[in-house]
């Protein structure tokens, strides 16, 4: 029933009630301070009281009607569907529903279309602007009503300002709420789509087994009708990648913050850590092709010199582009945490004699590595959860190897590789891509579970 014309006018309609309501309610409270008794909470209180009450209601109204959009212009449209229409088939009937519903504000496409009389065309229209007057309407009320209820309880002595605390913390709750339920909703649905897979493929299979190869035929018949889903070449394929990103984003990163925190002056600081933090504003895709384009041959070249044999597209190229990627993830915050680190602690190893590398290395690289772990995790996370680097630098071919030197493949790669293309959710090759999904998450989990025990353990030490 609401399109964006209609959205952004009953926005406007809500907020600009919000707005009055709030100066109609502040100037109410500043007319309280000329009497002797002071006022309970400050006049912008009592405005913010009246305003999000206002304001509230009216918008979670308009938030259900976007929700529920589609349902009821499906229902207005379908009084309005011929007998010869119905009896096309739900394919024509769907298509009939899409056109009346993109042009249900324009008479005169509804007027020349094919679907309606022109008596139906009128008809539907009017019913469509009567439900914006009646959904305008709809949000004025509901925003007069609940202003003047709330403008009537506004008196000296009301608590305005820890009303309007309780409000926000609401919302605040409410959000919070919202982002963990989406959590968990990506997570079963991870479970039940991986659930469907293990129906079809063993999952000793799918752990333990050594060949990927999900292509399935269309027919029984076909040759290869049942595909390998072996994972354990993915699961190598991305831990050596991110091991070979990892040896050059950690020391880099971790030396890089060293020198920012502990050894530049201000104004070096001021311009090389702009310089470092670039690295991540980069696309991926500029990364991919500079892999593929660049580091991948000269890579070849070093092997060829030394007598190796090199893949054109080597988990070697790829980590290594990634690695210079992902720097800035362990430098800024690495050096961040280092320079949070107590100036006491700092200057009283000095004081005792320790040299500046020894205050480095015995207080506040010990004192600032709860920090540090996050950073190498979260440098850890972004590396596993990178694709188009390794679709362009390393290849799709799953090979289980530990040579660096080789093509390899990974989960994300897989996954993107699995759901490309008008898929059905019936087949193990699609579904494959959940349990990969799902698979993946357990290791960050891990991951983030052993962070947190180290986080634990030296934030007790020190703190």
């Amino acid at each position: 029933m609401i399109i964006n014309t209609d959205l952004l006018i009953s926005l406007s309609l809500i907020f600009v009630s919000g707005l009055l309501s709030f100066s109609l309610a502040k100037g109410r409270a500043r007319l309280y301070l000329v009497n002797d008794e002071p006022l309970r909470s400050m006049p912008i209180y009592h405005g913010l009281y009246v305003s999000l009450w206002t304001i509230l209601p009216s918008l979670f109204l308009l938030i259900s009607l976007l929700i529920f959009k589609s349902n009821i212009l499906n229902f207005l449209v379908t009084p309005y569907l011929s007998e010869s229409i119905i009896s096309l088939g739900l394919d024509e009937i769907i298509y009939v529903k899409s056109f009346l519903i993109n042009n249900i504000s324009n008479l005169t496409s509804l007027v020349e279309s094919e679907f309606l009389s022109k008596d139906m065309a009128y008809s539907l229209n009017e019913k469509y602007y009567l439900g914006r007057l009646i959904i305008f309407s709809s949000l004025i009320s509901l925003s007069l009503i609940f202003s003047l209820i709330t403008y009537r309880n506004l008196s000296i002595r009301f608590d305005a300002r820890r009303k309007v605390e309780a409000i926000f913390k609401f919302i605040f709750f409410l959000f919070s709420t919202m982002a963990v339920l989406t959590t968990i909703g990506i997570i079963f649905s991870l479970i039940f789509e991986t659930i469907r897979f293990f129906s079809q493929v063993n999952f000793f299979e799918f752990i333990f087994g050594t060949h990927w190869s999900p292509q399935t035929a269309i027919r029984e018949d076909q040759v290869g009708s049942s595909g390998s889903f072996g994972a354990i070449p993915l699961f190598t394929g991305t831990l050596l990648i991110t091991a070979v990103a990892m040896s050059i984003a950690a020391p880099l990163g971790l030396y890089s913050a060293i020198f920012l925190s502990q050894y530049a002056k201000p104004k070096t600081r001021d311009w090389l850590k702009p310089i470092l933090e670039i690295l991540a504003g980069i696309p991926t895709v500029v990364y991919g092709f500079f892999a593929a384009l660049t580091v991948g041959p000269f890579v070849r070249s070093c092997g060829e010199y030394f007598g190796l044999t090199v893949a054109t597209e080597s988990a070697l190229a790829a980590g290594a582009v990634m690695g210079i990627m992902i720097i800035p993830y362990v430098s800024s915050l690495s050096d961040d945490v280092m320079s949070a680190v107590p100036v006491s602690l700092r200057d009283g190893s000095l004081a005792l004699g320790a040299t500046k590398a020894e205050t480095v290395k015995k207080v506040i690289f010990p004192a600032a590595l709860p920090g540090i772990v996050s950073a190498l995790l979260l440098a850890i996370s972004r590396a596993i959860g990178e694709t188009m680097i390794v679709v362009m630098a390393a290849g799709l071919a799953a090979n289980l190897t530990a040579n660096p030197l080789s093509a390899v493949t990974t989960v994300t790669v897989q996954i993107v590789t699995l759901l490309v293309g008008d898929q059905e959710f019936d087949s193990a090759k699609t579904l494959a891509a959940f349990a990969l999904g799902l698979m993946l998450f357990v290791i960050t989990l891990g991951l983030n579970v052993f962070a947190m025990i180290i986080v634990r353990r030296y934030r007790e030490r020190y703190e």
